[in-house]
């Protein structure tokens, strides 16, 4: 197996283009297991530690352009109040060794339908950047994902950020599992509010071929909410969005959880997650 380690961007997107086949690698988190456990023996790995431009964000107007490269532990210090969701959900990250090495751009890259980063992505509506030496495309995370560890990235291309919308207001992020770290979600749910426009995004992990929206939920809420007033949610809205969400799940029974169990609690996420968020919203978070 071929090691290649460009040092930057354009040293990285030649070396995919001449080495399709080749897996890349930052953290390691997801790509080395497959490694040891001998699931996967990719020709070569291209390592993209050293490529700086992947390890930088920054605010372009009201989006943060979040590098592929940039850790778990970067995001929970430094956007907790532009990406709420996503930095709540990056805490959930195994342990600290995991969220330091761990990257969304890797998270993407395996295409998980357990990934954490993926809920809270498409409850914001971020795009996703990808590059090849043909040139850059974005596309909306919710057209990103095409089956379980698939995606719509060509074998030449990188994964080399992602534009996410810094938050108009309360956003939220549970998941079930055996134990807070170390642990691959049974299920997941993230939620963002948008009073601007009036709406909620939705994003549902480890339920399904891919991860989800709910967009039955989402109609749902827009009509029932009265956002100028902020009026609290009844509690036959809130029980009727977990009912909603659940859903909107397309779960298997494996040796996680049953497709029943996955439903039941996700329904339960989405009413608390939601009456978590309304409640900030109220008080004017």
């Amino acid at each position: 197996m071929d090691f290649l380690q460009p040092t930057t961007l354009v040293e990285a997107l030649r070396a995919k283009a001449e080495h399709p086949d080749a897996a890349p690698i930052a953290g390691g988190t997801d790509v080395m297991v497959e490694l040891n456990f001998d699931k996967r023996r990719p020709s070569a790995l291209i390592d993209l530690t050293a490529v700086a431009e992947l390890s930088t964000w920054e605010r372009q107007g009201d989006v943060i352009r979040l590098g592929a490269g940039v850790p778990y532990a970067r995001i929970i210090a430094e956007l907790g109040d532009e990406l709420p969701g996503l930095a709540m959900a990056s805490r959930t990250v195994g342990s600290p060794q995991i969220r330091n090495r761990g990257t969304v751009g890797g998270n993407l890259g395996a295409a998980s339908p357990a990934g954490d980063a993926h809920p809270p992505l498409l409850a914001c509506g971020a795009e996703i950047e990808l590059a090849s030496e043909r040139g850059t495309r974005t596309v909306p995370v919710a057209d990103f994902f095409t089956g379980p560890k698939r995606s719509v990235r060509a074998d030449d291309e990188l994964i080399v950020g992602a534009r996410v919308p810094v938050a108009t207001g309360p956003q939220q992020f549970a998941k079930v599992g055996t134990r807070n770290a170390m642990v691959i979600a049974v299920c997941s749910f993230g939620l963002a509010l948008h009073p601007r426009d009036k709406t909620v995004g939705t994003g549902i992990g480890s339920a399904g071929p891919t991860p989800l929206r709910a967009t039955d939920a989402e109609e749902y809420l827009q009509d029932k909410a009265d956002w100028e007033s902020r009026d609290a949610l009844p509690d036959t809205v809130l029980r009727r969005f977990g009912e909603l969400v659940g859903q909107a799940a397309r779960p298997i029974d494996d040796v996680r959880g049953t497709a029943a169990y996955r439903r039941h609690a996700l329904g339960v996420l989405g009413r608390r997650t939601l009456a978590w968020a309304w409640t900030q919203y109220q008080a004017g978070s």
